[in-house]
Parts: C-alpha cells; sequence; structure tokens
C-alpha cells in the first residue's frame, strides 16, 4: 500500500509541474486536467509495476505507453506539436521512476 501512496504523490508532483506551461499557455482546460490525471495513473502504474528494468527507463517505459493514444489525437494534425510533449514526458516520466524507487526503498520497505 505504501509503494501505490508514494507512487500517486509522486504523480501529483508531475502532475503539477507538467500542466505549469499548459496553464501559462492558456490552454483548454479539459486538456489541463487530462494531463494532470494522466501522470496520476502513471505514478500509480510505475509503481506497480513488476517491470525487471531499472527505474529511469521504466518510469519513461510506462509514460510513454499511457500517453501513445493521446498523442495520436494530439498530433493529429500538428505532428510537430508532439515534441515538447514527449520531451516533458520522457523527463517526467524517467524522473518519477526515480523518484518512486527512491522513496519505496528508504528504511522499512
Amino acid at each position: 500500500m505504501k509503494r501505490i501512496i508514494i507512487g500517486i504523490i509522486i504523480g501529483l508532483l508531475a502532475g503539477i509541474i507538467d500542466i505549469i506551461p499548459m496553464l501559462l499557455q492558456s490552454m483548454e482546460w479539459q486538456a489541463i486536467i487530462a494531463a494532470f490525471f494522466m501522470w496520476i495513473i502513471i505514478g500509480f502504474f510505475i509503481s506497480t509495476s513488476d517491470l525487471k528494468i531499472k527505474s529511469i527507463p521504466k518510469g519513461i517505459i510506462i509514460s510513454l505507453l499511457v500517453l501513445l493514444p493521446s498523442s495520436i489525437i494530439i498530433g493529429w494534425k500538428e505532428p510537430l506539436d508532439l515534441i515538447p510533449i514527449y520531451i516533458l514526458t520522457i523527463l517526467l516520466g524517467g524522473g518519477a521512476g526515480y523518484c518512486i524507487k527512491f522513496f519505496t526503498s528508504l528504511k522499512d520497505n
């Protein structure tokens, strides 16, 4: 249970970081809310995944897989719009993977 709570908290933090540029660009609320909840789900998936790979690549792989269906919709007409989205997803996914591994491996786990 501790792993799941840590994953959700890290996902919340990643979601906040992800939506800051969206708020500054005055994007639609639906996109902002979707991105925020996507990161909560990614945090949950990273913390519960049993993939036998290191934490940073695991976070990147899971975050890109979760983003994939949305990226089809986002990039259908303007594929270049996906470049900053993928860059931020790779950075936040790797960071989330690292942080979840770090905090779940502390003392009593």
